[in-house]
């Protein structure tokens, strides 16, 4: 392992661990897919990658509070397969899109990011609900490496590496 590995997100093939085929790889990838997972894996044709690992409960909706205002979050890792290089290769990518309605217009902000992320958040908000009770609204937590390590462990258990990949080609 070089020096800088762990900033550039390269994860070296395991020593002693036969390599398997693509197919192989991306079954072991769909398989960490569970209905209590955080996220899933599907088919990223659409993206032009071989799989996406999507977080699925950063999602967090207010509901005729404050003019159906809301907030949606996004948290995607794309993986290609390089055969000849024995490694899966990953990009990061982030969308928090607001969505504020108000009297009398409406308003959209929206930022996004891609590269490498490592984040670990969490939210808690409290409001005057419709019934005019107050209390909890909603609540969501944040770990990037809740989705990354199964897929690098998943990666490693199939003879392939991982690497992250913040500015080169996929």
């Amino acid at each position: 392992m070089k020096l800088f590995d762990w900033l550039t997100g390269y994860k070296p093939a395991p020593n002693g661990v036969d390599r398997q085929s693509t197919t192989a790889l991306r079954n072991d990838l769909l398989a960490i897919n569970r209905k209590t997972a955080p996220f899933i894996i599907r088919d990223g044709k659409p993206e032009g990658v071989d799989l996406v690992a999507e977080w699925k409960i950063v999602d967090a909706r207010w509901y005729e509070l404050f003019a159906q205002a809301g907030l949606q979050r996004v948290f995607k890792v794309l993986m290609k397969f390089d055969a000849a290089n024995c490694e899966v290769r990953a990009v990061d990518q982030e969308w928090s899109v607001e969505w504020r309605a108000g009297v009398p217009a409406l308003t959209l902000s929206t930022n996004a990011f891609r590269g490498r992320k490592w984040e670990k958040s969490f939210e808690m908000a409290f409001a005057f609900k419709d019934d005019l009770s107050y209390g909890k609204v909603y609540e969501y937590q944040f770990n990037t490496t809740e989705i990354k390590t199964p897929l690098i462990e998943a990666a490693h258990r199939t003879g392939w590496g991982w690497r992250g990949v913040a500015f080169g080609k996929l």
